[in-house]
C-alpha cells in the first residue's frame, strides 16, 4: 500500500501511473473518470497535485506531489526486494 495522503492508500502493484494533473488531457480524464464513477477524490477538499491511474482503470486524486508519492513507491518497492533477497 502506498499512502497518497490523510490516510488514504493505494494498493502499489495497481498503479500505472502517477501523473500532475495540469495539463488540459489530465483534465479531460478526470472529467471522464467523474461521469463513468471511475474518479476517486483524496484530496480531503485540498487542490489537486496529483493523478494516479489504476489498472482498473480508475482514476485517483491526491493532494500529495506526484514526486512524494513516486518516492514513497520506489521505497516501498526496494523494501520489498531487501526482503526478498534475505529470504533467498
Amino acid at each position: 500500500m502506498i499512502n497518497i495522503g490523510f490516510g488514504n492508500s493505494v494498493v502499489a502493484g495497481r498503479i500505472l501511473a502517477i501523473i500532475n494533473p495540469k495539463s488540459s488531457p489530465m483534465r479531460k480524464l478526470k472529467e471522464e473518470a467523474k461521469e463513468s464513477n471511475r474518479l476517486i477524490d483524496a484530496t480531503e477538499g485540498r487542490r489537486t497535485r496529483s493523478v494516479i491511474i489504476l489498472d482498473s482503470n480508475h482514476v485517483v486524486l491526491s493532494s500529495i506531489q506526484p514526486e512524494t508519492i513516486s518516492m514513497r513507491f520506489a521505497a516501498q518497492r526496494s523494501d520489498l526486494k531487501i526482503e526478498e533477497d534475505q529470504q533467498s
